[in-house]
This record gives C-alpha cells, sequence and structure tokens, in this order.
C-alpha cells in the first residue's frame, strides 16, 4: 500500500486537441449516431409489418454505408475504442438483416398473410392454425 495518496502510479497526460481534432472527433460521433439510428431503425422497422420492407430496407442499405464509411474513418483516424466496437458490432447486424429481408422479399406474400393472420389470433388454437397455414404454404425443404 502507499503510504502517500496520489503517488502510485504515474498517469500520462494528454495533450489537449486541436480545433481540427475536436471537429474531426464531433463529425465522427455524429456518423455513428445516425449509423446506430439507421441500423437500430431498420430492425425495428422490419419487426413492424412486412407492408414497410421497403423502409428497413433503405434503413439497411444505409446502415451499410455509413458503417463502411465509419469504419474505414474510426481505423485511419484512430478514432475511440467504443466507436469501432460499435460499428463492427453494427455492421454484424446490418449483414444479418440483408438475408432476412431478401427472404421476407420473396416470400412477401406469404409473411403478409402470415401477419394478418396473427394479428387476427387470439387463442392458441388459432395461433397453432396460423403457423401451420404458414408452414403449408411455404417450399419444403429439398433434401
Amino acid at each position: 500500500m502507499n503510504s502517500q495518496p496520489g503517488r502510485g502510479v504515474q498517469q500520462e497526460a494528454k495533450p489537449p486537441l486541436s480545433e481540427a481534432a475536436k471537429a474531426s472527433r464531433t463529425k465522427t460521433f455524429a456518423l455513428f449516431r445516425m449509423f446506430l439510428v439507421s441500423v437500430l431503425g431498420a430492425l425495428f422497422v422490419y419487426q413492424l409489418d412486412v407492408n414497410y420492407l421497403w423502409l428497413a430496407t433503405v434503413l439497411t442499405a444505409a446502415g451499410l454505408a455509413l458503417g463502411i464509411s465509419l469504419l474505414v474513418r474510426a481505423i485511419r483516424l484512430k478514432e475511440s475504442k467504443l466507436v469501432l466496437v460499435g460499428t463492427i458490432s453494427g455492421l454484424v447486424m446490418a449483414v444479418v438483416m440483408v438475408p432476412l429481408l431478401v427472404t421476407a422479399m420473396v416470400f412477401f406474400n406469404q409473411v403478409r398473410d402470415y401477419q394478418g393472420c396473427m394479428g387476427r389470433a387470439l387463442t392458441d388454437r388459432a395461433t397453432n392454425a396460423c403457423v401451420t397455414q404458414f408452414q403449408n404454404v411455404l417450399p419444403t425443404k429439398v433434401g
């Protein structure tokens, strides 16, 4: 134990940021916020209703574009680790959204009917009937 407080580990003082560095950091964080809003918005809109599939697609595309540019910027300018980790996580989520959106586009009518059926189902029996009906209209596994 140290008998004198404050004399333990010497911490290096960071030099103050220049105006250009502050502006760059502000721009990076603004891009990061827009990226998070677009990716999370795409996820929430996708879960909302299949009729808003176009909006989820636009938000996912915007998220991918913002995420790639933000990732390049974060690596090149050596931005904070939080931005880097958040960008990578968001990009993974956006990449996972792509096959979900494609599948929903291919089976748009079936998914729309399923969502309508589930919205009207008030009992477990009706819910099971909706699931069975949805499984029957989908193509069977090849194998």
